[in-house]
Protein backbone atom coordinates (compact mmCIF):
# COMPACT_ATOMS: atom_id res chain seq x y z
CA UNK A 1 0.00 0.00 0.00
CA UNK A 2 1.41 3.35 -1.06
CA UNK A 3 1.05 6.30 1.32
CA UNK A 4 0.89 9.74 -0.32
CA UNK A 5 2.97 11.61 0.67
CA UNK A 6 5.40 8.89 1.64
CA UNK A 7 6.75 10.89 4.58
CA UNK A 8 4.10 9.16 6.71
CA UNK A 9 5.37 5.63 6.04
CA UNK A 10 7.68 5.76 9.05
CA UNK A 11 4.77 6.81 11.26
CA UNK A 12 2.77 3.89 9.91
CA UNK A 13 5.67 1.49 10.41
CA UNK A 14 6.15 2.69 14.00
CA UNK A 15 2.49 2.03 14.80
CA UNK A 16 2.52 -1.44 13.28
CA UNK A 17 5.80 -2.54 14.83
CA UNK A 18 4.71 -1.39 18.28
CA UNK A 19 1.07 -2.38 18.04
CA UNK A 20 -0.51 -3.60 21.29
CA UNK A 21 -3.98 -4.47 22.53
CA UNK A 22 -6.34 -1.55 22.84
CA UNK A 23 -9.55 -1.07 24.79
CA UNK A 24 -12.55 -1.53 22.51
CA UNK A 25 -15.28 -0.45 24.96
CA UNK A 26 -16.74 3.04 25.33
CA UNK A 27 -19.19 4.38 27.94
CA UNK A 28 -21.47 6.17 25.50
CA UNK A 29 -25.20 6.22 24.75
CA UNK A 30 -24.65 5.74 21.02
CA UNK A 31 -22.76 3.23 18.93
CA UNK A 32 -22.85 -0.53 18.52
CA UNK A 33 -23.36 -2.31 21.84
CA UNK A 34 -20.82 -4.97 22.70
CA UNK A 35 -22.43 -8.31 21.72
CA UNK A 36 -21.79 -9.99 25.06
CA UNK A 37 -24.52 -11.31 27.37
CA UNK A 38 -23.91 -12.10 31.02
CA UNK A 39 -25.49 -14.99 32.90
CA UNK A 40 -26.48 -14.65 36.60
CA UNK A 41 -23.49 -16.89 37.42
CA UNK A 42 -21.08 -14.29 35.99
CA UNK A 43 -20.30 -16.30 32.91
CA UNK A 44 -20.84 -14.73 29.51
CA UNK A 45 -21.61 -15.60 25.90
CA UNK A 46 -20.88 -13.67 22.69
CA UNK A 47 -23.57 -13.81 20.02
CA UNK A 48 -24.93 -12.03 16.94
CA UNK A 49 -28.26 -11.28 18.64
CA UNK A 50 -30.29 -12.00 21.79
CA UNK A 51 -31.83 -15.17 20.38
CA UNK A 52 -28.47 -16.71 19.65
CA UNK A 53 -27.19 -15.54 23.06
CA UNK A 54 -30.06 -17.40 24.80
CA UNK A 55 -29.29 -20.54 22.80
CA UNK A 56 -25.61 -20.39 23.78
CA UNK A 57 -26.48 -19.61 27.41
CA UNK A 58 -28.78 -22.67 27.65
CA UNK A 59 -25.83 -24.82 26.58
CA UNK A 60 -24.28 -23.69 29.88
CA UNK A 61 -27.47 -23.68 31.99
CA UNK A 62 -30.59 -25.31 30.46
CA UNK A 63 -32.85 -23.51 32.97
CA UNK A 64 -31.80 -20.02 31.91
CA UNK A 65 -34.49 -17.62 30.59
CA UNK A 66 -34.17 -14.61 28.30
CA UNK A 67 -34.84 -12.19 31.17
CA UNK A 68 -31.92 -13.68 33.06
CA UNK A 69 -29.45 -12.46 30.48
CA UNK A 70 -27.97 -8.95 30.60
CA UNK A 71 -26.25 -7.45 27.57
CA UNK A 72 -23.10 -5.43 28.18
CA UNK A 73 -24.00 -1.75 28.61
CA UNK A 74 -20.88 -0.44 26.85
CA UNK A 75 -20.55 0.17 23.13
CA UNK A 76 -17.70 -0.68 20.80
CA UNK A 77 -15.29 2.12 19.94
CA UNK A 78 -15.88 3.86 16.62
CA UNK A 79 -12.89 2.25 14.91
CA UNK A 80 -13.99 -1.26 15.79
CA UNK A 81 -16.86 -0.97 13.33
CA UNK A 82 -15.13 1.45 10.96
CA UNK A 83 -12.30 -0.95 10.27
CA UNK A 84 -14.81 -3.08 8.33
CA UNK A 85 -15.81 -0.19 6.07
CA UNK A 86 -14.26 -1.41 2.77
CA UNK A 87 -16.04 -4.73 3.32
CA UNK A 88 -19.34 -3.71 4.90
CA UNK A 89 -20.26 -1.23 2.14
CA UNK A 90 -20.69 -4.25 -0.16
CA UNK A 91 -21.95 -6.88 2.26
CA UNK A 92 -22.68 -6.42 5.98
CA UNK A 93 -21.80 -10.04 6.67
CA UNK A 94 -18.07 -10.65 6.95
CA UNK A 95 -16.54 -13.30 4.68
CA UNK A 96 -15.98 -16.45 6.65
CA UNK A 97 -19.03 -15.86 8.84
CA UNK A 98 -21.39 -18.88 9.01
CA UNK A 99 -24.25 -16.85 7.51
CA UNK A 100 -22.20 -15.08 4.82
CA UNK A 101 -23.26 -15.53 1.22
CA UNK A 102 -21.23 -15.04 -1.98
CA UNK A 103 -21.39 -11.38 -2.95
CA UNK A 104 -20.73 -10.31 -6.54
CA UNK A 105 -20.16 -6.63 -5.66
CA UNK A 106 -17.55 -7.47 -3.03
CA UNK A 107 -15.78 -9.83 -5.41
CA UNK A 108 -15.79 -7.19 -8.17
CA UNK A 109 -14.91 -4.01 -6.29
CA UNK A 110 -12.70 -5.31 -3.49
CA UNK A 111 -9.93 -4.26 -3.15
CA UNK A 112 -10.66 -0.63 -3.97
CA UNK A 113 -8.13 1.82 -5.42
CA UNK A 114 -7.72 4.89 -3.25
CA UNK A 115 -8.54 6.09 0.24
CA UNK A 116 -8.54 9.78 1.16
CA UNK A 117 -8.24 10.61 4.85
CA UNK A 118 -6.30 12.54 7.46
CA UNK A 119 -2.88 11.52 8.81
CA UNK A 120 -3.96 11.73 12.46
CA UNK A 121 -6.11 8.60 12.01
CA UNK A 122 -3.43 6.68 10.14
CA UNK A 123 -3.44 3.99 12.84
CA UNK A 124 -6.91 4.39 14.31
CA UNK A 125 -8.63 3.80 10.99
CA UNK A 126 -6.25 3.15 8.07
CA UNK A 127 -4.09 0.50 9.74
CA UNK A 128 -7.10 -1.25 11.22
CA UNK A 129 -8.86 -1.42 7.86
CA UNK A 130 -5.72 -3.01 6.47
CA UNK A 131 -5.72 -5.53 9.33
CA UNK A 132 -9.36 -6.40 8.73
CA UNK A 133 -8.81 -6.67 4.99
CA UNK A 134 -6.03 -9.20 5.42
CA UNK A 135 -7.95 -11.07 8.14
CA UNK A 136 -11.32 -11.41 6.45
CA UNK A 137 -10.59 -11.06 2.72
CA UNK A 138 -7.00 -12.21 2.49
CA UNK A 139 -5.84 -9.03 0.74
CA UNK A 140 -5.39 -5.30 1.53
CA UNK A 141 -8.49 -3.12 1.12
CA UNK A 142 -6.95 -0.45 -1.14
CA UNK A 143 -3.84 0.33 -3.15
CA UNK A 144 -3.12 3.94 -2.17
CA UNK A 145 -3.86 6.22 0.78
CA UNK A 146 -3.92 9.97 0.07
CA UNK A 147 -3.37 11.86 3.33
CA UNK A 148 -4.58 15.45 3.34
CA UNK A 149 -3.61 18.19 5.77
CA UNK A 150 -5.48 20.04 8.49
CA UNK A 151 -7.06 23.43 7.79
CA UNK A 152 -5.62 25.89 10.29
CA UNK A 153 -6.05 29.63 10.75
CA UNK A 154 -3.39 32.04 9.50
CA UNK A 155 -1.68 31.85 12.91
CA UNK A 156 -1.27 28.09 12.53
CA UNK A 157 -3.91 27.16 15.14
CA UNK A 158 -6.39 24.34 14.61
CA UNK A 159 -9.89 25.65 14.06
CA UNK A 160 -12.20 25.19 17.02
CA UNK A 161 -15.39 26.57 18.48
CA UNK A 162 -13.61 27.67 21.67
CA UNK A 163 -11.14 29.83 19.73
CA UNK A 164 -13.84 31.11 17.39
CA UNK A 165 -11.39 31.01 14.51
CA UNK A 166 -13.43 28.89 12.14
CA UNK A 167 -15.19 30.74 9.29
CA UNK A 168 -18.79 29.97 8.38
CA UNK A 169 -18.53 28.00 5.13
CA UNK A 170 -22.07 28.90 4.09
CA UNK A 171 -21.26 32.60 4.38
CA UNK A 172 -18.10 32.12 2.30
CA UNK A 173 -20.07 30.22 -0.34
CA UNK A 174 -22.77 32.91 -0.43
CA UNK A 175 -20.07 35.56 -0.97
CA UNK A 176 -17.67 33.76 -3.29
CA UNK A 177 -19.60 30.81 -4.72
CA UNK A 178 -19.13 27.13 -3.92
CA UNK A 179 -16.65 26.69 -6.78
CA UNK A 180 -14.70 29.77 -5.71
CA UNK A 181 -14.22 28.40 -2.19
CA UNK A 182 -13.49 24.89 -3.43
CA UNK A 183 -10.98 26.04 -6.05
CA UNK A 184 -8.98 28.16 -3.61
CA UNK A 185 -8.88 25.35 -1.04
CA UNK A 186 -7.60 22.99 -3.73
CA UNK A 187 -4.75 25.35 -4.62
CA UNK A 188 -3.63 25.40 -0.98
CA UNK A 189 -3.92 21.64 -0.49
CA UNK A 190 -0.58 19.95 -0.98
CA UNK A 191 -0.81 16.31 0.10
CA UNK A 192 -0.06 15.89 3.79
CA UNK A 193 0.63 19.59 4.40
CA UNK A 194 -1.58 21.71 6.64
CA UNK A 195 -3.45 24.63 5.11
CA UNK A 196 -3.02 28.09 6.66
CA UNK A 197 -6.41 29.52 5.79
CA UNK A 198 -7.10 33.20 5.26
CA UNK A 199 -10.57 34.12 4.04
CA UNK A 200 -9.14 36.80 1.75
CA UNK A 201 -7.51 34.01 -0.30
CA UNK A 202 -10.92 32.82 -1.44
CA UNK A 203 -11.21 35.93 -3.61
CA UNK A 204 -8.83 34.28 -6.08
CA UNK A 205 -11.33 31.47 -6.57
CA UNK A 206 -14.20 33.92 -7.04
CA UNK A 207 -12.20 35.95 -9.57
CA UNK A 208 -11.36 32.80 -11.51
CA UNK A 209 -15.03 31.83 -11.66
CA UNK A 210 -15.80 35.32 -12.99
CA UNK A 211 -13.05 34.91 -15.59
CA UNK A 212 -14.54 31.61 -16.76
CA UNK A 213 -18.04 33.05 -16.96
CA UNK A 214 -16.92 36.16 -18.83
CA UNK A 215 -15.01 34.06 -21.36
CA UNK A 216 -18.16 31.99 -21.91
CA UNK A 217 -20.28 35.14 -22.41
CA UNK A 218 -17.73 36.57 -24.86
CA UNK A 219 -17.72 33.43 -27.02
CA UNK A 220 -21.51 33.04 -26.96
CA UNK A 221 -21.80 36.66 -28.09
CA UNK A 222 -19.87 36.05 -31.31
CA UNK A 223 -21.72 35.50 -34.58
CA UNK A 224 -20.14 32.82 -36.80
CA UNK A 225 -20.05 33.48 -40.54
CA UNK A 226 -19.03 31.37 -43.51
CA UNK A 227 -15.91 33.23 -44.51
CA UNK A 228 -12.23 32.39 -44.94
CA UNK A 229 -10.15 31.90 -41.81
CA UNK A 230 -7.36 34.49 -41.60
CA UNK A 231 -3.75 33.53 -40.90
CA UNK A 232 -3.80 34.89 -37.34
CA UNK A 233 -6.80 32.76 -36.33
CA UNK A 234 -5.42 29.69 -38.11
CA UNK A 235 -2.16 29.95 -36.20
CA UNK A 236 -4.00 30.60 -32.92
CA UNK A 237 -6.19 27.50 -33.32
CA UNK A 238 -3.23 25.32 -34.22
CA UNK A 239 -1.17 26.68 -31.33
CA UNK A 240 -3.84 26.28 -28.65
CA UNK A 241 -4.76 22.78 -29.76
CA UNK A 242 -1.14 21.75 -29.28
CA UNK A 243 -0.86 23.75 -26.05
CA UNK A 244 -3.85 21.91 -24.62
CA UNK A 245 -2.37 18.57 -25.69
CA UNK A 246 0.86 19.45 -23.86
CA UNK A 247 -1.08 20.40 -20.75
CA UNK A 248 -3.11 17.19 -20.70
CA UNK A 249 0.12 15.16 -20.86
CA UNK A 250 1.41 17.07 -17.82
CA UNK A 251 -1.97 16.77 -16.14
CA UNK A 252 -2.04 12.98 -16.52
CA UNK A 253 1.39 12.78 -14.91
CA UNK A 254 0.36 15.01 -11.98
CA UNK A 255 -2.83 13.01 -11.39
CA UNK A 256 -0.85 9.77 -11.31
CA UNK A 257 1.45 11.33 -8.70
CA UNK A 258 -1.54 12.75 -6.73
CA UNK A 259 -0.12 16.27 -7.03
CA UNK A 260 -3.60 17.71 -7.22
CA UNK A 261 -2.94 21.33 -6.28
CA UNK A 262 -0.27 21.50 -9.00
CA UNK A 263 -2.73 19.98 -11.46
CA UNK A 264 -5.26 22.72 -10.71
CA UNK A 265 -2.62 25.45 -10.99
CA UNK A 266 -1.64 24.04 -14.38
CA UNK A 267 -5.25 24.31 -15.57
CA UNK A 268 -5.61 27.74 -13.98
CA UNK A 269 -2.68 29.05 -16.06
CA UNK A 270 -3.91 27.26 -19.18
CA UNK A 271 -7.31 28.94 -18.95
CA UNK A 272 -6.35 32.39 -17.66
CA UNK A 273 -3.08 32.95 -19.53
CA UNK A 274 -3.09 30.79 -22.65
CA UNK A 275 -6.82 30.71 -23.44
CA UNK A 276 -8.03 34.12 -22.29
CA UNK A 277 -4.96 36.37 -22.51
CA UNK A 278 -3.61 34.98 -25.78
CA UNK A 279 -5.93 32.71 -27.74
CA UNK A 280 -9.16 34.69 -27.36
CA UNK A 281 -7.33 37.94 -28.12
CA UNK A 282 -5.88 36.46 -31.31
CA UNK A 283 -9.19 35.13 -32.63
CA UNK A 284 -11.50 37.87 -31.33
CA UNK A 285 -13.21 39.62 -34.26
CA UNK A 286 -13.15 43.38 -34.59
CA UNK A 287 -16.07 45.20 -33.02
CA UNK A 288 -19.20 44.73 -35.10
CA UNK A 289 -17.68 41.98 -37.26
CA UNK A 290 -18.46 38.26 -37.39
CA UNK A 291 -16.00 35.47 -36.66
CA UNK A 292 -15.29 32.83 -39.27
CA UNK A 293 -17.15 29.55 -38.72
CA UNK A 294 -14.04 27.35 -38.51
CA UNK A 295 -12.47 29.43 -35.74
CA UNK A 296 -15.78 29.68 -33.86
CA UNK A 297 -16.26 25.91 -33.97
CA UNK A 298 -12.72 25.31 -32.68
CA UNK A 299 -13.19 27.88 -29.91
CA UNK A 300 -16.40 26.26 -28.69
CA UNK A 301 -14.67 22.87 -28.70
CA UNK A 302 -11.79 24.30 -26.68
CA UNK A 303 -14.14 25.79 -24.10
CA UNK A 304 -16.00 22.47 -23.80
CA UNK A 305 -12.75 20.61 -23.25
CA UNK A 306 -11.51 23.16 -20.73
CA UNK A 307 -14.74 22.73 -18.76
CA UNK A 308 -14.21 18.96 -18.74
CA UNK A 309 -10.66 19.37 -17.47
CA UNK A 310 -11.71 21.82 -14.74
CA UNK A 311 -14.83 19.90 -13.71
CA UNK A 312 -13.23 17.71 -10.97
CA UNK A 313 -12.10 20.88 -9.21
CA UNK A 314 -15.01 23.22 -10.05
CA UNK A 315 -18.11 21.06 -10.61
CA UNK A 316 -20.90 23.64 -10.63
CA UNK A 317 -19.86 26.38 -13.05
CA UNK A 318 -18.35 23.85 -15.46
CA UNK A 319 -21.56 21.81 -15.58
CA UNK A 320 -23.63 24.95 -16.11
CA UNK A 321 -21.49 26.21 -19.00
CA UNK A 322 -21.10 22.76 -20.57
CA UNK A 323 -24.87 22.25 -20.58
CA UNK A 324 -25.38 25.63 -22.28
CA UNK A 325 -22.68 25.28 -24.92
CA UNK A 326 -24.66 22.72 -26.93
CA UNK A 327 -27.89 20.72 -26.97
CA UNK A 328 -27.57 17.83 -24.49
CA UNK A 329 -29.65 14.71 -24.13
CA UNK A 330 -31.82 14.18 -21.07
CA UNK A 331 -29.68 13.06 -18.17
CA UNK A 332 -26.42 13.81 -19.99
CA UNK A 333 -23.81 15.32 -17.68
CA UNK A 334 -20.27 16.60 -17.88
CA UNK A 335 -19.52 14.20 -15.00
CA UNK A 336 -19.66 11.25 -17.40
CA UNK A 337 -18.09 12.98 -20.41
CA UNK A 338 -14.71 11.64 -21.48
CA UNK A 339 -11.74 13.89 -20.81
CA UNK A 340 -10.01 15.14 -23.97
CA UNK A 341 -7.05 12.96 -24.98
CA UNK A 342 -3.44 14.03 -24.58
CA UNK A 343 -1.37 14.64 -27.69
CA UNK A 344 2.16 15.49 -28.74
CA UNK A 345 3.09 18.87 -30.16
CA UNK A 346 5.46 20.34 -32.73
CA UNK A 347 8.20 21.79 -30.54
CA UNK A 348 9.58 24.06 -33.30
CA UNK A 349 6.15 25.48 -34.02
CA UNK A 350 5.38 26.02 -30.34
CA UNK A 351 8.72 27.74 -29.72
CA UNK A 352 8.01 30.02 -32.69
CA UNK A 353 4.74 31.13 -31.13
CA UNK A 354 6.47 31.66 -27.78
CA UNK A 355 8.89 34.06 -29.49
CA UNK A 356 5.81 35.78 -30.92
CA UNK A 357 4.38 36.26 -27.43
CA UNK A 358 7.66 37.67 -26.14
CA UNK A 359 7.75 40.17 -29.01
CA UNK A 360 4.20 41.32 -28.23
CA UNK A 361 5.08 41.80 -24.55
CA UNK A 362 8.24 43.72 -25.48
CA UNK A 363 6.37 46.06 -27.86
CA UNK A 364 3.72 46.67 -25.21
CA UNK A 365 6.48 47.50 -22.72
CA UNK A 366 7.93 50.03 -25.17
CA UNK A 367 4.51 51.62 -25.54
CA UNK A 368 4.18 51.87 -21.78
CA UNK A 369 7.67 53.32 -21.32
CA UNK A 370 7.18 55.86 -24.11
CA UNK A 371 3.61 56.57 -23.04
CA UNK A 372 2.25 55.62 -26.46
CA UNK A 373 -1.39 54.73 -26.97
CA UNK A 374 -2.14 51.06 -27.77
CA UNK A 375 -4.12 52.42 -30.73
CA UNK A 376 -1.02 54.07 -32.23
CA UNK A 377 0.15 51.76 -35.08
CA UNK A 378 3.88 51.07 -35.14
CA UNK A 379 6.46 49.61 -37.50
CA UNK A 380 8.69 46.65 -36.63
CA UNK A 381 12.01 45.51 -38.08
CA UNK A 382 13.27 41.94 -37.64
CA UNK A 383 16.91 41.06 -37.99
CA UNK A 384 17.68 37.37 -37.54
CA UNK A 385 16.27 33.92 -38.13
CA UNK A 386 12.53 34.27 -37.58
CA UNK A 387 9.92 32.99 -40.02
CA UNK A 388 7.45 35.54 -41.44
CA UNK A 389 4.54 33.10 -41.07
CA UNK A 390 4.14 34.21 -37.43
CA UNK A 391 4.00 37.91 -38.31
CA UNK A 392 0.15 38.05 -38.26
CA UNK A 393 0.15 37.00 -34.58
CA UNK A 394 2.49 39.86 -33.72
CA UNK A 395 0.68 42.41 -35.85
CA UNK A 396 -2.73 41.85 -34.29
CA UNK A 397 -1.83 41.99 -30.60
CA UNK A 398 1.01 44.53 -30.82
CA UNK A 399 -0.84 46.75 -33.35
CA UNK A 400 2.00 46.62 -35.85
CA UNK A 401 1.26 48.11 -39.26
CA UNK A 402 4.18 46.55 -41.14
CA UNK A 403 6.94 44.09 -40.28
CA UNK A 404 10.13 44.42 -42.32
CA UNK A 405 12.90 41.84 -42.42
CA UNK A 406 16.33 43.43 -42.20
CA UNK A 407 18.20 46.09 -40.26
CA UNK A 408 16.79 49.64 -39.99
CA UNK A 409 18.87 52.33 -41.66
CA UNK A 410 19.22 55.68 -39.95
CA UNK A 411 16.11 55.34 -37.79
CA UNK A 412 15.71 56.30 -34.13
CA UNK A 413 13.77 53.97 -31.90
CA UNK A 414 13.95 51.10 -29.45
CA UNK A 415 15.28 47.60 -30.03
CA UNK A 416 15.18 44.38 -28.05
CA UNK A 417 16.38 40.81 -28.34
CA UNK A 418 14.28 37.66 -28.17
CA UNK A 419 16.71 34.78 -28.13
CA UNK A 420 19.19 35.62 -30.88
CA UNK A 421 16.72 37.59 -33.01
CA UNK A 422 16.81 41.37 -32.87
CA UNK A 423 13.66 43.46 -33.16
CA UNK A 424 13.54 47.21 -33.69
CA UNK A 425 10.63 49.62 -33.30
CA UNK A 426 11.23 53.00 -35.05
CA UNK A 427 9.76 55.80 -32.99
CA UNK A 428 10.99 58.94 -34.78
CA UNK A 429 9.67 62.06 -33.07
CA UNK A 430 7.72 59.94 -30.59
CA UNK A 431 10.79 59.38 -28.41
CA UNK A 432 12.90 61.59 -26.10
CA UNK A 433 16.31 61.26 -27.78
CA UNK A 434 18.41 62.67 -24.93
CA UNK A 435 16.59 60.62 -22.32
CA UNK A 436 16.88 57.50 -24.43
CA UNK A 437 20.63 58.05 -24.95
CA UNK A 438 21.16 58.48 -21.22
CA UNK A 439 19.26 55.31 -20.42
CA UNK A 440 21.11 53.29 -23.07
CA UNK A 441 24.52 54.55 -21.91
CA UNK A 442 23.73 53.52 -18.34
CA UNK A 443 22.75 50.06 -19.51
CA UNK A 444 25.89 49.90 -21.69
CA UNK A 445 28.14 50.74 -18.71
CA UNK A 446 26.49 48.05 -16.63
CA UNK A 447 26.85 45.37 -19.33
CA UNK A 448 30.48 46.25 -19.98
CA UNK A 449 31.24 45.90 -16.26
CA UNK A 450 29.37 42.60 -16.21
CA UNK A 451 31.39 41.27 -19.18
CA UNK A 452 34.63 42.33 -17.46
CA UNK A 453 33.69 40.42 -14.29
CA UNK A 454 32.82 37.28 -16.27
CA UNK A 455 36.08 37.52 -18.26
CA UNK A 456 38.07 37.74 -15.02
CA UNK A 457 36.39 34.57 -13.82
CA UNK A 458 36.99 32.73 -17.10
CA UNK A 459 40.63 33.88 -17.26
CA UNK A 460 41.27 32.31 -13.85
CA UNK A 461 42.87 28.89 -14.57
CA UNK A 462 41.81 27.54 -11.16
CA UNK A 463 38.16 28.32 -11.83
CA UNK A 464 38.18 26.73 -15.30
CA UNK A 465 40.02 23.69 -13.96
CA UNK A 466 37.99 23.04 -10.80
CA UNK A 467 34.49 24.24 -11.66
CA UNK A 468 32.06 21.73 -13.23
CA UNK A 469 31.82 21.93 -17.01
CA UNK A 470 28.19 23.06 -16.81
CA UNK A 471 29.12 26.02 -14.60
CA UNK A 472 31.90 27.11 -16.94
CA UNK A 473 29.55 26.78 -19.92
CA UNK A 474 26.93 28.94 -18.19
CA UNK A 475 29.51 31.69 -17.61
CA UNK A 476 30.52 31.59 -21.27
CA UNK A 477 26.87 31.81 -22.30
CA UNK A 478 26.42 34.84 -20.01
CA UNK A 479 29.33 36.55 -21.74
CA UNK A 480 27.96 35.82 -25.23
CA UNK A 481 24.48 37.12 -24.33
CA UNK A 482 25.90 40.27 -22.76
CA UNK A 483 28.09 40.97 -25.80
CA UNK A 484 25.08 40.56 -28.10
CA UNK A 485 23.14 43.09 -26.00
CA UNK A 486 26.10 45.48 -26.07
CA UNK A 487 26.18 45.37 -29.87
CA UNK A 488 22.45 46.06 -29.99
CA UNK A 489 22.74 49.05 -27.65
CA UNK A 490 25.64 50.50 -29.64
CA UNK A 491 23.56 50.25 -32.80
CA UNK A 492 20.67 52.01 -31.05
CA UNK A 493 22.97 54.80 -29.88
CA UNK A 494 24.31 55.17 -33.42
CA UNK A 495 20.78 55.49 -34.79
CA UNK A 496 19.90 58.09 -32.16
CA UNK A 497 23.02 60.13 -32.93
CA UNK A 498 22.19 60.14 -36.64
CA UNK A 499 18.58 61.16 -35.93
CA UNK A 500 18.76 63.78 -33.15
Amino acid sequence: IKLIPDKFKNTYRHWMEHVRDWCISRQLWWGQRIPAWYLPSGEHVVAVDAEQALELARAINPEIKALDLRQDDDVLDTWFSSWLWPISVFDPSIPGHPHAKPNADLAYYYPTNDLVTAPEILFFWVARMIMAGHEFCGKPPFERVYLNGIVRDKLGRKMSKSLGNSPDPLEMIAKNGADGVRMRMWLCSNAGNDILFDESQVEQGRNFCNKIWNAYRLIKGWQPWEKAQDDCSAHAVRWFRQRMGQTILELDDLFMKFRLSEALMLLYKLFWDDFCSWYLEWVKPERGEAIDAATYKATVEFLNELMQLLHPFMPFITEEIWQNMAEREAGESIMTANLPPASDSDSLYMSGVEVCKEVVVAVRTIRQQKKLSPKEPLELYVQGDYTPKFFPLIQKLANILNITSGAPQGLAGSSFLVGTTEFFVPLGSLTDTLGEQKKLNEELDYLQGFVASVERKLSNPEFVKNAPDKVVEVERKKKQDALAKINTIRMQLKNLESNP
